[in-house]
């Protein structure tokens, strides 16, 4: 991963260790849509208990559902890397797609055509304003990466805050040893 100076879309925002806010502590969040009027992301990073089965009834798959962020929490959203299965995909990065024709995700899903491995489910979603982000930046809430797929889909969610920190070298591999509560160390 690089280290990049503006977000767009694509982006990684990636949770400086001392973020005080809980929705976003250790979280590494995919940018998806970015414009003058706000920001539209999904963190990778926050699993659940939920399965899609336990959310969608036609599907029989257990894939884990990932929570995407504090916004609309009775939303479903996904990321992918198969945009020849699906289509209306929106290509938010090199190999990686948001969203895409619904029916054909679960049919794909259902058959074993899009395994577990390609695609990752998400309820709710991480938002910002017009400016919101902007202001969260300059206070150094955010370090901002390029996001890599295939990263995305082969590392663990436990692993992902530090490992995208480690990709990063420098001073951001040392950021990822800080401990969540420096008094406790």
């Amino acid at each position: 991963m690089k280290k990049t100076s503006t977000v767009t879309n694509g982006s990684l925002l990636i949770a400086e260790p001392y973020l005080s806010d809980t929705n976003f502590e250790r979280s590494v969040v995919l940018v998806c849509e970015h414009s003058s009027e706000g920001t539209f992301g999904l963190v990778l990073n926050q699993t659940t208990n939920l399965h899609l089965s336990d959310v969608i009834e036609d599907v029989y798959a257990d894939y884990p559902l990932f929570l995407g962020g504090p916004v609309q929490q009775n939303t479903l959203h996904y990321l992918h890397r198969r945009p020849d299965l699906i289509d209306g995909s929106i290509r938010v990065g090199e190999g990686l797609y948001w969203s895409g024709n619904f029916e054909q995700v679960k049919q794909a899903v259902n058959i074993g055509t899009l395994p577990e491995a390609d695609i990752r489910f998400f309820v709710g979603y991480s938002g910002w304003n017009e400016g919101q982000l902007d202001s969260e930046l300059a206070e150094k809430a955010w370090i901002i990466a390029k996001s890599e797929a295939e990263f995305l889909f082969e590392t663990p969610a436990d692993q992902f805050w530090r490992g995208v920190l480690k990709s990063m070298g420098g001073e951001f591999k040392a950021m990822a040893n800080y401990p969540v509560d420096p008094r406790l160390n």
